[in-house]
């Protein structure tokens, strides 16, 4: 291997390896404003029409979910959590956020209404 052919590998392998360097950031980053969108989705509110602990699902008749850009509807969602489902009964007046993970609407956080 001559000089000028070492020289041309080492540099692409330093480029290659701040490249990977800035990927990872991203990704992270990507991982992080996840994160922060869940805190931040906007809550819509509800009633719980069905509870269907066996199928992990809540039918909600809800209002617009601004985040989604839906109307109000009556609709079935997943719930991330296994145990909302034991937090409502049929007739609940609820406040939630309902998130796409995995391609499914899914309700990521509940709140009972007084």
């Amino acid at each position: 291997m001559n000089k000028t052919t070492f020289t041309a590998l080492a540099v692409a392998a330093i480029l290659l390896s701040g490249t990977h360097a800035a990927l990872a950031n991203t990704t992270t980053t990507a991982g992080s404003a996840s994160a922060d969108a869940t805190e931040s989705a906007p809550q819509t509110e509800g009633e719980i029409r069905k509870v269907d602990a066996a199928a992990g699902k809540l039918t909600i008749r809800h209002g617009p979910i601004a985040n989604l850009d839906m109307g109000a509807m009556t609709m079935v969602f997943r719930v991330q959590d296994p145990a909302m489902l034991g937090q409502v009964k049929e007739g609940d007046r609820v406040r939630f956020t309902v998130e796409r993970v995995s391609g499914a609407l899914t309700v990521t956080r509940i709140e009972v209404q007084p």
